[in-house]
């Protein structure tokens, strides 16, 4: 039986093909309350989309723990044999809702966990560092990812000037120009939660950890020429792909894995353990395998489930903390903070961010407030109270965070090392991937001012005298033609 169409108060409707006029010339009327409902609702179809990561894809999956880290956290879903639904995104980070997915870009690796403590968010990349260390220089480096005020188009100049200035930048751009910066699928990514977060087990012990998802698929990229022949034809190749994928259920799959430092050797690193533009040597550190993440459900509605979709790195469980990240610390405001201007003051209500478990809070009124209460008592609106409202539980007290020193405004460019480790990953290379790299960004580099190149070319000397020399070349190949 066909169901009735109504409007959005459940009046039924009779005719949706013909509006309500004054004869069949017009005019509209105005009591066509039907009419202006649909024209109303199509008015606000758009919200705001994301200041950065706006486009994007994602679907739903399980995460399984296979391994033991139980001496490590207490956390509940890292625990063994552990199964907990979860939501990724991935996306781009400079373009907009309708840039083409096959863009030289960052990508988003973003997961959200429907734990029985509450939700807990992986807000991660494709990469394992960033371009920045200081959350003050975050909006300077998007801005020169986005369009440039007076022309409206994206500037390469913007780039390679902030870039030549940064120095802390060039591993992060390092990894951008080499093959995985344009990899073929989200399938055949790596994800990382990027900054160093802590877990701390039920004696109270605090560990650093790293987080790493391993694809399972393989590393595939596309190199320039080939992504430009695929935006020609689709700009929504990773859609088709990731979707089609588990469509036909060939379902994705990454490894779950994590380094692991004792509390006390971040006070003997020969690096800052907390600063996002560094890996941790895994020599030193090793990769512990934890479990595994399959992707293995589509979403029904793009826009519900996935366009409002709202991860946060302050959505924590029991068992994972924080760390002196400067980077994170930041995030841990900003990204509610977005979501709340996006989305509304209660999008954590919203059925795609919406915990598993029972949720508690005194949180009252606002825009959208669609269930209410969430504390089990009309007299219990306060907290503390007389009338059975919940309460805190000591028992999933933190230990202290140590971060210690007088407050100031460090330089975070004075006494850092930016050049030895991506002189590491230029050395891994073979002179294959290398080539590519040196003309990656060597293309990047088309129109912008030489001083601004000679700029950056200081730094590429500094990593490594061939890195600096392979750009030259490669500018001078495409100087010719070639």
């Amino acid at each position: 039986m066909t169901k009735r169409l109504t409007t959005t108060a459940g009046a039924p409707i009779a005719d949706n093909q013909n509006s309500l006029t004054a004869g069949p010339r017009g005019p509209v009327l105005l009591q066509d309350y039907q009419l202006i409902e649909k024209l109303a609702h199509q008015n606000r179809e758009r919200i705001p989309e994301r200041v950065v990561h706006a486009k994007g894809w994602g679907a739903y999956g399980t995460l399984k723990i296979t391994g033991d880290i139980s001496a490590y956290t207490r956390a509940k879903v890292l625990q063994p044999g552990t199964e907990t639904p979860m939501l990724a995104r991935f996306s781009t980070v400079a373009g907009e809702l309708g840039a083409a997915d096959h863009e030289r870009d960052v990508r988003g690796f973003a997961l959200k966990f429907y734990t029985e403590e509450g939700n807990w968010d992986m807000v991660g990349n494709n990469t394992p560092v960033f371009f920045l260390r200081d959350p003050y220089k975050f909006p300077d480096f998007i801005h020169t990812q986005k369009r440039h005020p007076k022309t409206n188009l994206r500037s390469a100049t913007a780039m390679w000037d902030y870039w030549s200035l940064s120095p802390e930048a060039l591993h992060q751009v390092t990894i951008l120009m080499s093959d995985r910066g344009l990899p073929k699928t989200p399938m055949h990514m790596n994800g990382y939660g990027s900054h160093t977060y802590s877990l701390w087990n039920e004696a109270g012990e605090r560990f650093w950890v790293k987080f790493h998802f391993k694809t399972m698929q393989g590393h595939e990229f596309y190199t320039n020429r080939e992504a430009e022949e695929i935006i020609g034809k689709t700009r929504e190749g990773y859609q088709e792909a990731l979707f089609n994928a588990i469509e036909e259920g060939n379902f994705p799959r990454w490894k779950f894995m994590v380094q692991i430092m004792p509390e006390k050797d971040a006070e003997k690193t020969p690096y800052n353990p907390f600063d996002l533009t560094k890996v941790w040597p895994h020599a030193d550190y090793p990769l512990i395998e934890v479990g595994e993440m399959v992707l293995d459900r589509n979403p029904e509605n793009y826009f519900a489930e996935i366009e409002q979709a709202a991860f946060s790195p302050s959505n924590i469980v029991p068992g994972i903390g924080f760390s002196p990240d400067k980077v994170l610390q930041a995030r841990i405001f900003s990204y509610a903070d977005a979501h709340r201007y996006r989305l509304g003051t209660h999008y954590e209500a919203l059925p795609v961010n919406a915990p598993k478990c029972p949720v508690h809070h005194y949180h009252k009124d606002g825009q959208m407030n669609f269930f209410g209460h969430r504390h089990g008592s009309n007299d219990a609106y306060y907290e503390p109270n007389s009338f059975g409202g919940p309460a805190e539980d000591p028992s999933v007290a933190e230990p202290p965070l140590r971060i210690s020193g007088d407050a100031d405004r460090y330089n975070h460019r004075e006494g850092n090392d930016d050049y030895s480790q991506p002189r590491a990953l230029h050395d891994l290379m073979d002179d294959d991937q290398r080539a590519r790299l040196y003309m990656n960004t060597a293309e990047s580099m088309q129109g912008v001012p030489e001083e601004i190149i000679e700029r950056a070319l200081v730094h590429y000397d500094r990593i490594s005298k061939a890195y600096g020399d392979g750009i030259r070349a490669a500018r001078a190949k495409l100087a010719a033609g070639g």
